[in-house]
């Protein structure tokens, strides 16, 4: 696990850019962590390092939201409200996002039911609400995540 300490939003967008430089067609990110502690700002860091010219918006109502303008597509959903894992398997977001990048916030509900291989993501709001991100490497993640990250 690598933590990293983001003081303000924008340091929190800019690990997220900075991470995306390191994605490749079908990796998968799960998000994780309370209500506002950053998941849809993380995910439009990505977004901005993929490229991705539209705002991006928190999938919460609808689910999930592409993203094809990037150098990889970005398929982001938010399964908060999705109820049973039935409904998430009719999802099918690991085949649509096979050719781009998943990011999938509160995806910790549903890990065991993705590819062993994916960069679990916990944000957590600190007191001063600066925010702690730990990055959790399953898979080809455990010698594609870098050190030079943090800088």
């Amino acid at each position: 696990m690598i933590t990293f300490s983001c003081p303000g939003p924008g340091d929190t967008a800019n690990l997220a850019a900075r991470l995306a430089a390191l994605l490749r067609p079908s990796d998968v990110l799960i998000l994780s962590g309370p209500l506002g502690s950053g998941k849809t700002l993380f995910a439009s860091g990505i977004a901005a390092g993929l490229g991705v010219e539209e705002p991006v918006t928190s999938p919460s109502y609808v689910l999930v939201r592409e993203y094809r303008s990037g150098f990889l597509p970005l398929v982001h959903a938010d399964i908060y409200r999705v109820q049973t894992r039935n409904e998430f398997d009719d999802l099918d977001l690991v085949a649509q996002a096979a050719d781009g990048v998943l990011v999938i916030e509160w995806g910790h509900m549903v890990e065991v039911d993705l590819p062993s291989d994916h960069l679990r993501i916990d944000l957590e709001v600190c007191a001063d609400d600066s925010r702690e991100i730990a990055m959790s490497p399953h898979g080809s993640w455990t010698s594609r995540l870098p050190g030079e990250l943090s800088r």
